[in-house]
């Protein structure tokens, strides 16, 4: 760890990017898996759930290392906030998927339509993580907190 032992501030935020996408990624895929008759793709969904497991393990030790962490460890996390940070998460991976489709378009009529979809999903986007911040499940502007939300969320996964 360079730099007295802390990561720098982007390098934080990224991680908790990184660490909320897998947490929720982890429980949709471990609520997938009782459903997937398909022995192959049972076995890849078990693999992809270890492997994501383990990176979120090795992810979360760097919260130590955040500035100025603290976990909150009193504080009760919303059963809901898997629901949210799925629906910011899908929406936040469809304004990417469509701002590189539309780079991808050459025909005028189809990129009017991606164009007039990446508007939609931006306002999508927008008013799920104002529900979230409203409520004090994405707090945005306390970084501490944020984290702390990260670890609980990264447990919530690893337990299920």
């Amino acid at each position: 760890m360079d730099h007295q032992g802390t990561l720098a501030w982007h390098e934080s935020l990224e991680l908790h990017e990184l660490v909320a996408f897998k947490s929720i990624g982890v429980m949709k895929m471990k609520m997938a898996l009782p459903q997937i008759t398909d022995k192959t793709l049972k076995g890849l969904y078990s693999r992809a759930i270890h492997e994501n497991q383990d990176d979120l393990r090795e992810l979360m030790e760097f919260y130590q290392h955040v500035p100025n962490p603290d976990y909150r460890e009193g504080e009760e996390r919303n059963p809901n906030v898997f629901f949210e940070g799925d629906l910011l998460a899908f929406t936040k991976s469809g304004v990417r998927n469509y701002a590189v489709a539309i780079t991808e378009t050459a025909t005028p009529a189809l990129k009017n339509v991606l164009v007039n979809q990446l508007n939609s999903c931006i306002i999508l986007h927008d008013l799920v993580y104002q529900y979230m911040h409203k409520k004090g499940d994405y707090p945005s502007y306390d970084l501490n907190k944020l984290f702390a939300n990260d670890i609980k969320l990264a447990q919530m996964a690893l337990s299920m």
